[in-house]
């Protein structure tokens, strides 16, 4: 597990990092970048399913995705492997963007990390019960206590927050649990191997 600690952290501060030099550029350019969230139902938005999830709408909206998303994929990196944790990314953002695309209320248009969160937090918390890992389970656990709390933002309490994204995006890291476990290995009578489902 050591191991796989520099990659994750290397690849974690350069995604958060290049997080903000896209905002960076998104304010230096008058909001430019703002254009490339989703808008719902509308087919040319469905190219801006993966790039909404790097755009934020301004520095604060940034900064309170930041630490999670930092802290959330850094573990899931870890105890994932770089290659499965891409893998589960991808599947949380277009999980998390496709549902904004089809039940976001219309002329709205939504951006940000928050989808990734909530989907890390899903994937982390129900990851150790499916692989049947301890470390895993205690990892969820501690998971649950710190983060436990933004469960709430999946529900549609807030009208200027897309709970949309944050739902759908928990949905995807709980399917990218299922979909991308790791498969061991059982011994056949006969001396073979097959992979347990």
């Amino acid at each position: 597990m050591a191991s796989r600690a520099k990659p994750a952290i290397c690849l974690m501060l350069g995604w958060v990092g290049l997080l903000w030099l896209l905002e960076g550029i998104d304010v230096i350019s008058g909001n430019a970048l703002d254009a490339f969230g989703i808008q719902p139902r509308d087919p040319a938005a469905l190219l801006d399913v993966i790039p909404a999830a790097f755009l934020h709408f301004g520095f604060g909206h940034l900064a309170a995705n930041t630490l999670p998303l930092l802290v959330l994929g850094f573990l899931a990196a870890l105890r994932a492997g770089l290659r499965r944790f891409l893998g589960v990314a991808l599947l949380i953002i277009v999980i998390s963007g496709l549902g904004v695309w089809l039940t976001a209320p219309p002329h709205s248009n939504t951006a940000g990390a928050s989808g990734v969160v909530f989907g890390l937090f899903g994937y982390l918390l129900v990851r150790g019960f499916i692989e049947r890992k301890l470390l895993d389970i205690g990892i969820g656990l501690i998971v649950a206590v710190l983060y436990g709390s933004i469960v709430w933002g999946a529900l549609p309490t807030d009208s200027g927050i897309s709970w949309q994204a944050h739902l759908f995006g928990l949905i995807g890291g709980v399917l990218a649990a299922f979909v991308l476990r790791q498969r061991r290995p059982v011994p056949l009578p006969a001396g073979g191997v097959r992979f347990a489902p």
